[in-house]
This record gives C-alpha cells, sequence and structure tokens, in this order.
C-alpha cells in the first residue's frame, strides 16, 4: 500500500513540476489540456516497462519535459505526453482526436508515423524511410520537434539496449536527426544528440577527449573568467549593458575539428567561447568594435551573421582575438532575442498563445527552405541520389553570395551560377546562358565563392542542359532540370556511365536530332558511321557533338551514341574498346575564318544576353567573350567567331549595331584573341 502511494505521489510531482515549468513562459498556459493528457498517457501505458526497468510512462514524461525547455505551446506538450500511445498501447488515433481534437492526434500520428518506419541499412528502404519521414514534418514541423526531443531521451538511457541497435540508433543520431537539428536551428538539441552518439560509436576517442578537456578545465575555466571580466570593464566603458558568459565547446564539435582539420588536441585553440549578449542591434556592432580596440582581432576570422544570417536562421557577429596575453579567444555577439533563435531556431517560433494560433508569416518563409527541399527530393528516383542530395542539403557548409541589386542568397558551398539562377527564380534557371560574376564572365561549372555579386544572363531560347546535372549542387537546381529534360523526352540515361539500361529512344528522337544538326550553319549534316547499319544514332547529352568536331561512336543496345572524341565522361566511362567504332560527319562546315570584335556600348542590364541573343539567327559559333566596364557608364565586349561563309562578317556586324546601347564596333587583332 506504500509503494502505491509513493508511486501516486511521485507521478502528482512529475506533473505539478511539468506544469511549473510551462507557466514560467506562458502565465495563461491550458493546464487542464496538460492534466488530462498526462492522466490518459500514464492510463494507456499502465503495466509497460523500459529496458531500464522505468515504468514506460516516464519515458513521455522526459520528452513533454524536454519540449517544455523548448518553451512549445501546450498543444505540443501534450502530444509529446500522447506520443507512443497509439503505437504502444493499441490506442486508436480517433480516440485520441476524440478526447484531444484534431490538432492534438494529427501531432500524435505524425510521430507514430515516424516511429514505424524503422531506419535499415538496405540504401532503398532508408531512401524511402526519409521520404516518409520528411513528408511528415511537411504537414507540421512540430511533428519533428517531439521526434527530436523522443530522440534524445532515448539517447540519454540508450545503455540498456543490445550493442547492435545502440550502433544503429546512434549512426541514424549522427547522419539524421543531429543535422536536421542544426538544419532547424536548434543548437542545443543538435549538441547534446551529437555528443551522445559520438560516446557510444567512438567510446575510447571520447573518453580520451573528455579525459583531456576535463584536466585543462580548471586552466580554461579560470582564462574565460578572466577575459569575461575584461570583457564587462570595456563594454562598461563605453555604456554598453549587456551579459557576458563563457560558453565551453561540446565534445563532438571538438573531435570533428580535429579530425576535420587534421590538428591535434593541443592546437584546439577555441575549446571555450566566450557569448556577448546586448540589448539591441546597434549595441552588437558597437561592443564588436570596443572588443577589437583593445585586442587585436585575426585576419580573416570576422563574420557578420547579423547582415548574412544563416539559413538556419542564426545570427552573431563572430570574432577571434588575440589577448594580451597571447591566447586566442573566440567572441559571440548578439541580441537576447537573436539568442534565443540560435538555442531554440524554429522551436522559438511556437510560443503559447490563447486561442487560435495565428499564421506567422515570417515562421512559413523560414520553412519555405524544408517544403522545397521536400518537393525536389520527391524527384529523386535514384534512392543514392535522394540520400545525396539530403546529405547535401543537411550537412552541406553555406556560401554567401549576392545578387546584382545586393540581396544575399545562401547556397551549399560549391554551388555554381546555375544553382544560383534557380534560386532566384525558376523561369531565370531555364534560360540561363552565361554569368558574370564580380564583373567578369565566369564558365556555368564555376564554383561561388563568399562575396560573389553574381549577374545572370538569359536567353528565351536556352534550355536546361543534360551536363548541367554533372556540376550543380543544390536539390531545387537538380529537381527542375530532369523536370525540363523529362518534358523534351531527353532523360535518357548515358548507359556507358550510368551503370543501368537506358531508356530507349523513339526513332523520332533521332531524326529530329539530325534536323538539329542541319540547322547549325544552314546546311545539312549527317552522321555517317562505318560498319554499322540499320541502328539509331544519337548524340550524347553529355558532350553534345556540333558538326566540325572529332566524334566517335559507341554501340549500345541497338543504337550508336556519338561522343566528342575528347569527351571527358566516354573516356573514364567506355569499358569495351571492341563497341567503339569510327564515326565522321557528313558535310563538314569548313572554318574560312576566325575573327573577333570589340563593341562598346552604354551599359545596362542584359546587354551582353541581348548581344549573344542576337547571334542566333546568324549561326556562327562563339568561341570566346570577354566583358569589361569602362569609364562614364560605357561597356566594351570582345566576342571571337568563327565565320563559315563569305560576307559573314558584314552581317554580324550589321546585326549586332542593331542591338539597343550598341554605339561602335571595331575588328580585334589576331594578336589580341589568340
Amino acid at each position: 500500500m506504500a509503494e502505491v502511494v509513493s508511486e501516486t505521489a511521485k507521478h502528482s510531482r512529475y506533473l505539478t513540476e511539468l506544469l511549473a515549468q510551462v507557466r514560467k513562459y506562458s502565465p495563461s498556459a491550458d493546464e487542464n489540456l496538460l492534466a488530462a493528457a498526462y492522466s490518459f498517457s500514464k492510463a494507456a501505458h499502465e503495466g509497460q516497462f523500459r529496458l531500464s526497468g522505468e515504468p514506460f510512462f516516464s519515458h513521455c514524461v522526459e520528452v513533454a519535459r524536454i519540449l517544455a525547455e523548448l518553451e512549445l505551446d501546450t498543444v505540443t506538450i501534450a502530444a509529446g505526453l500522447l506520443h507512443d500511445v497509439v503505437e504502444d498501447t493499441g490506442c486508436e488515433i480517433g480516440a485520441v482526436e476524440e478526447r484531444f481534437g484534431h490538432e492534438v492526434a494529427m501531432l500524435v500520428a505524425g510521430v507514430t508515423k515516424i516511429s514505424m518506419l524503422g531506419f535499415k541499412t538496405d540504401e532503398e528502404h532508408a531512401a524511402e524511410n526519409l521520404r516518409k519521414m520528411l513528408v511528415a514534418m511537411a504537414e507540421d514541423i512540430r511533428v519533428i520537434l517531439i521526434k527530436l526531443a523522443d530522440r534524445m531521451h532515448n539517447m540519454r538511457t540508450l545503455q540498456y539496449l543490445p550493442p547492435e541497435k545502440i550502433e544503429r540508433i546512434s549512426r541514424d543520431t549522427l547522419e539524421i536527426y543531429a543535422p536536421l537539428a542544426h538544419r532547424l536551428g536548434i543548437a542545443k538539441v543538435r549538441w547534446e544528440l551529437e555528443d551522445l552518439a559520438f560516446r557510444y560509436l567512438k567510446p575510447r576517442e571520447y573518453k580520451e577527449l573528455a579525459s583531456r578537456i576535463a584536466r585543462k578545465r580548471r586552466e580554461r575555466e579560470n582564462s574565460a573568467q578572466d577575459a569575461c571580466t575584461h570583457i564587462k570593464t570595456f563594454l562598461k566603458g563605453a555604456e554598453i549593458d549587456a551579459e557576458v558568459m563563457g560558453r565551453p565547446k561540446h565534445l563532438y564539435s571538438v573531435y570533428h575539428k580535429m579530425v576535420e582539420q587534421g590538428r591535434d588536441f593541443d592546437q584546439i585553440f577555441d575549446l571555450l567561447a566566450v557569448r556577448v549578449l546586448t540589448k539591441n542591434l546597434a549595441d552588437c556592432y558597437a561592443a564588436m568594435g570596443i572588443i577589437h580596440s583593445h585586442w587585436k582581432p585575426l585576419p580573416g576570422k570576422v563574420k557578420d551573421y547579423i547582415a548574412m544570417p544563416k539559413a538556419n536562421m542564426y545570427q552573431s557577429l563572430h570574432t577571434i582575438v588575440v589577448r594580451d596575453t597571447g591566447e586566442t579567444l573566440e567572441i559571440q555577439i548578439r541580441t537576447l532575442d537573436m539568442h534565443r533563435t540560435a538555442e531554440e531556431g524554429i522551436a522559438a517560433h511556437w510560443r503559447y498563445k490563447q486561442g487560435p494560433r495565428k499564421v506567422d508569416e515570417q515562421l512559413d518563409q523560414k520553412l519555405l527552405w524544408f517544403r522545397q527541399m521536400i518537393e525536389w527530393l520527391q524527384d529523386a528516383k535514384d534512392p543514392k541520389e535522394f540520400m545525396e542530395s539530403l546529405k547535401i542539403d543537411l550537412f552541406a557548409n553555406e556560401v554567401y553570395v549576392f545578387t546584382p541589386k545586393g540581396h544575399v542568397r545562401v547556397l551549399p558551398r560549391g554551388s555554381t551560377p546555375v544553382d544560383f539562377a534557380y534560386a532566384i527564380h525558376t523561369e531565370i534557371g531555364d534560360h540561363c546562358l552565361g554569368a558574370r560574376v564580380n564583373g567578369k564572365m565566369v564558365p556555368l561549372r564555376y564554383n561561388l565563392q563568399q562575396g560573389d555579386r553574381v549577374e545572370i544572363l538569359t536567353s528565351k531560347t536556352q534550355v536546361p542542359h543534360r551536363d548541367w546535372l554533372e556540376f550543380v549542387k543544390t536539390p531545387k537546381a537538380r529537381y527542375r532540370i530532369r523536370h525540363s529534360l523529362r518534358a523534351r523526352g531527353e532523360l535518357e540515361e548515358v548507359e556507358e556511365g550510368a551503370g543501368r539500361p537506358a531508356e530507349p529512344v523513339p526513332p523520332a528522337r533521332a531524326e529530329r536530332r539530325r534536323e538539329v544538326r542541319r540547322g547549325v550553319h544552314g546546311r545539312e549534316h549527317r552522321i555517317r558511321i562505318e560498319g554499322q547499319k540499320g541502328l539509331q544514332v544519337h548524340f550524347a547529352k553529355c558532350c553534345d557533338p556540333m558538326p566540325g568536331e572529332q566524334v566517335v561512336g559507341y554501340v549500345t543496345r541497338g543504337r550508336v551514341s556519338v561522343h566528342r572524341a575528347d569527351c571527358p565522361h566516354f573516356l573514364q566511362a567506355c569499358r569495351d574498346e571492341a563497341r567503339i567504332v569510327p564515326a565522321q560527319w557528313e558535310g563538314e562546315t569548313r572554318i574560312i575564318e576566325t575573327a573577333g570584335i570589340r563593341i562598346t556600348a552604354i551599359d545596362r542590364p542584359n546587354l551582353l544576353s541581348d548581344i549573344l541573343q542576337s547571334f542566333v539567327p546568324l549561326t556562327v559559333n562563339i568561341s570566346q567573350a570577354r566583358a569589361y566596364k569602362a569609364r562614364n557608364h560605357r561597356g566594351m565586349i570582345d566576342l571571337v567567331f568563327e565565320l563559315t561563309e563569305e560576307g559573314q562578317l558584314d552581317k554580324v556586324i550589321a546585326t549586332v549595331n542593331q542591338v539597343s546601347g550598341v554605339t561602335g564596333i571595331s575588328r580585334l587583332k589576331p594578336t589580341e584573341y589568340r
């Protein structure tokens, strides 16, 4: 009898503590809803125990506590208390909806779907499970917040599971859940998940690193406390009101930096950072200036994430300084609101509100990347492609680039002008003809760098090319390119490189390609394949061979693929030399002259694009294009092209002169472009 009373008193205390926790940030919270969800879940899980011997219901309480620590609304916390009742007790979702309403039931159903997936090692199953999880999240992002809280408490008690389950769950945590927490901006959840997974996946490294950090803890704490005291003095002298505190780096971030940078523990200087929290935005920049006036910043180590926030909403000023003692110190400066967002990310937007929850337009905008990611990843048919695209979106470091008007776009590191074009608008991506970066023409394969200013040149006749898929980084660009290629019936795989059967090309496709070749220079161009009859001929999209270029044929299932002889994809992918056959253009175009012109014009948007567009009806192949800024709002453009007919140069000059803004054209000497 005493045990029953004791257990009842303990659960009464649990509920009292949970309600008190919620009351701190939401005095008008619906405590009746939480009390009812608490009682319902406790009764449903009666008699169930975890492997640790604890009542199963204790897990539900801990999940609710984690959600309350994130200061989420009572609907989400109630769903956290109930998140396992459908999966583990046989309770129907209809009963949850009848008792607690549609919103709570929807969240419980979403978490149940994710819990029932169970990641498998087989790549196809893993990819499909991830798709389902992302779709469940898309319905309401609070689903993944509950799942993250669920995963966090499970990781805290993971030691009671068999070794193989410990490893699988820890790996899923490190590869999927921690990156999701990071992408949603919930730093404190990410850090704990990473450290717990690190502890189980690399126990020896974890213990060794923890021991080395512990040995230097007192020394580092004293150093940080001294730095905080100095910073407070600096800021007080400038009448800046701020909170200053030390922040230890979590273990996995230190280990990851050691592995990624190949550095020893003793070479990691920023084991403890100092955080400065100010009252307003102006004080952030003022505080940085004051600190830099006393301690010298390291070159290249000052980062402004306030002007250019990270994709997960993170905002802060970062600097690494050298103190007068010779020590280096990382300092982060942000406002209190920025700090809350940095710690809790998306979760910070779910404050409890009495009555129906209002539409948060700012939140919707910040979740746009996520909903787009769902759409783009749904198009990935190959499990490997799906997993790779997901990891790029979750793990990639970011590069900040600017539009011509100074607007910032955040892209994965390694992105190209094509990725940038699609990030601006689908139409711009589809019609991307070229790009100027920092005023200079660059290849579409160019990897964008921090701070690049990018201008996209477009043409109405331009369409996405198959070879763009070889270098684009973002899921959106890949999705839109594949969509366009499918619509044009041009998505067949390059069979010698794809590692899977190619889609057959109908006869009309091959014939249409020949017609395209007829229009290149106003003459008919056919391919002659020696020793082969009755086979379809198609031109490989990886290199798109043109008349005048040396070509080679590759015999595949019932057809011949024609590549440029120097096509890197072909040279790398072909395995069977017996299938290589000679190929030659019939009626090849003879280049009679290479010419160059310099165009002077009044500089304006889309000038280069319009000039290049004027060449389309001339059937002239441009081999070089360079653009320059001149004085007095003037621009110069050098073009080098191949002439195949008498009198063609005069036609070029006459046509270009008609372009708006062009004020003069002169011939270039061969020494100026060779």
